[in-house]
């Protein structure tokens, strides 16, 4: 059993990442007022010292506790830890991602520290601090005091003496409504929207004084969804059914990130970094040969015929021209010096070696000729190594400035990635159908392969399904991916997380799970790939179960008298025609001329909703089409896209 402290964004997320097993657990806040949809988990509120919670420990088994509180809830950490201790049980700690410390900005250690050459001070710091910043009232500092505006709050700031008119309240938690020369903040994080307030007090023109978050001692820590998961894997391993894995894309960024730490400091680590595409950071276990850094491919128990591959890394760095050696050295950010590290994808360059394959046809992120390794993985690649390079710097300058003076990095580096036994590999995967040759390709957003057979996938679908229910929300939307719903749930701002749901393929399952559920409102987000095959009446959309028919697509283009000419008329009734040009799907919005787009996409949606509507009975069913750039189609007009 699990124990998770929230009442924050963390906690909220720790839960949804925790009722993706199934698995009971319990989610503990001190005061019960934060809203949190649970459908394995059981609620516990009110705060606990050390006694109590130890003996809610022991009398409900919990063999590990996450604490996903607020930072500067350091009473409840220090329990935590101690707990922990007397048990025996391991405890992880779920932390904000927070920027890096702005140097143009005061920081403090306490809030004795706050200068008192100020006269209106706008404190942001919670209601629990009303009581430790009088002092600064005795010297003449007027303070406002910004807390929530609920009954609670209110009583217990009165209760250290602030009166009414020191108290504001948060309507918009990012803006700043009140005239003051200072602000005081908390090192809140991304997750408490601290650059938005920094840079709402910049255009106030206020002084920024921002007290540092506590030091926390855990020995497990993680900052983000796939991170908690994959340590609850490792500590309590029955707890999630199904063990996630990493994708290649995040194998080859751990092993360029111990390649290229090789070279700049010769320090070869068993494990590294990675930062993956959302922000948050894994640790991923690394290995070194002579001339380059390996990371073995991890599916977890999801079925990927790469499971096991060594996916290696070899770091070089370019020679130096004559007149780049004449430049200036590079400086870490935040440094004084004449240059700052260069963009990312101007100082690494990526190349293939053996076992990696190469696109061959159009319709992807890179021309025919480019090596098989998507968008995503580069930029992750990139974003990491520039990561290292600062990071690399910095120390330098803070360990040993004479040394720092000396060190040179290099004004360009080469990450050649290759994969041995790839080719062969390659050869029982689609590659060969999307035309790509000679190896695999380095594909996945996340960073993360979520691990489920077709069975578990299906009901993990259901159980999100379940707590949208929970929600209390009338309306669920459904889309493929992270990406379809990030296009998407700008249209529903209001809605709950819980009310997005991932259907993978499974778009009928799904339908069918929202008409048991009793969901009156259902919103269908697909992409044009999966939505060709929906047009056709494909409902689960895998490619093990069915490719996309050129030639019924053709036929929904002669529909929307589109000029777009796919196959020959003579072939138009024989089926799928693989020897036609068009690779992807989606290559279709760079074929059509624009004024021809929306014609097209209603006919798609029109079929799309013949195969769909029928599995939705009792509700009202929205579908949109989602093309690459973001652009939403529906036959409802409000979402219509501006041509």
């Amino acid at each position: 059993m699990i124990l998770v402290f929230g009442g924050t964004t963390e906690g909220r997320r720790a839960a949804e990442v925790l009722e993706e097993a199934g698995t009971p657990f319990y989610y503990s806040t001190k005061t019960g007022e934060q809203v949190v949809a649970l459908h394995h988990g059981q609620r516990t509120d009110g705060a606990m010292d050390r006694e109590a919670m130890i003996g809610f420990c022991r009398e409900h088994a919990i063999r590990l506790i996450v604490d996903a509180a607020h930072p500067f809830a350091t009473l409840l950490h220090q329990t935590i830890v101690q707990t922990a201790a007397a048990l025996l049980i391991p405890a992880v700690r779920y932390e904000r991602i927070y920027p890096p410390r702005d140097p143009s900005i005061e920081w403090i250690d306490d809030y004795g520290e706050v200068p008192t050459d100020i006269h209106t001070l706008l404190a942001t710091t919670g209601v629990q601090s009303i009581g430790r910043l009088k002092y600064l009232e005795q010297q003449g500092v007027r303070i406002v005091y910004r807390i929530l505006n609920r009954k609670s709050s209110i009583l217990l700031a009165h209760k250290q003496g602030a009166t009414d008119d020191q108290l504001c309240f948060y309507e918009d938690g990012t803006a700043i409504d009140v005239e003051a020369d200072a602000i005081l903040m908390k090192e809140s994080g991304r997750s408490g929207g601290f650059n938005e307030k920094v840079t709402a007090a910049r255009e106030k023109g206020m002084r920024i004084i921002v007290l540092k978050r506590p030091a926390l001692a855990f020995d497990h820590n993680v900052d983000g969804p796939y991170g908690l998961r994959r340590m609850v894997e490792r500590l309590l391993p029955g707890f999630f059914p199904l063990h996630s894995g990493l994708t290649t894309g995040t194998c080859a960024t751990a092993a360029a990130i111990a390649a290229t730490k090789r070279l700049l400091t010769g320090e070869m680590w068993p494990e590294v970094p990675v930062i993956l595409p959302n922000g948050e950071t894994i640790s991923v276990p690394v290995g070194y040969a002579d001339r380059y850094a390996y990371c073995i491919k991890e599916s977890g128990d999801d079925p990927d015929v790469t499971n096991g591959l060594e996916i290696r890394a070899e770091a070089h760095p370019r020679a130096l021209t004559t007149k780049e050696k004449a430049r200036p050295r590079i400086t870490p950010k935040g440094e004084k010096g004449p240059q700052h590290l260069p963009k990312a994808g101007e100082w690494v360059t990526i190349e293939a070696g053996e076992g990696i394959g190469r696109f061959t046809l159009p319709g992807f992120d890179y021309p025919p000729g480019e090596p098989a390794i998507n968008k995503g993985p580069r930029e992750m690649i990139r974003h990491n190594l520039m990561a290292v390079a600062d990071r690399v710097l910095l120390a330098c300058h803070q360990r040993d400035a004479r040394s720092f003076s000396l060190f040179t990095l290099p004004s360009s580096l080469i990450i050649k990635i290759s994969a041995p036994g790839g080719a062969e590999i390659a050869h029982r995967t689609f590659n060969p159908r999307l035309g790509i040759e000679g190896g695999i390709s380095i594909i996945g957003v996340s960073g993360i392969v979520k691990p489920f057979s077709e069975e578990a996938f299906i009901q993990s679908i259901r159980k999100c399904m379940e707590v949208a229910k929970a929600s209390g929300s009338d309306r669920v939307v459904i889309n493929s991916g992270a990406k379809s719903e990030r296009f998407v749930k700008a249209l529903y701002p209001t809605l709950p997380q819980q009310a997005f749901v991932e259907y993978g393929n499974y778009i009928g399952e799904t339908l069918r799970m929202a008409d048991e559920l009793g969901f009156t409102k259902v919103t269908l987000g697909v992409m044009l790939g999966k939505a060709v095959k929906l047009a056709e009446g494909q409902l689960d959309t895998h490619s093990k179960k069915g490719t996309m028919n050129l030639a019924f697509i053709q036929q929904m283009l002669d529909e929307a008298h589109a000029s777009c000419t796919l196959v020959n008329p003579s072939q138009r009734d024989d089926g799928p025609n693989k020897n036609a040009p068009l690779t992807l799907a989606r290559e279709l919005w760079e074929r059509l001329p624009k004024e021809e787009a929306s014609d097209f996409a209603r006919v798609v949606i029109r079929h799309c909703l013949r195969h769909c509507q029928p599995l939705l009975p009792h509700g009202e069913l929205t579908l949109l089409l989602i093309a690459d750039d973001g652009t939403i189609h529906s036959l409802s007009p409000e979402h219509q896209p501006v041509l």
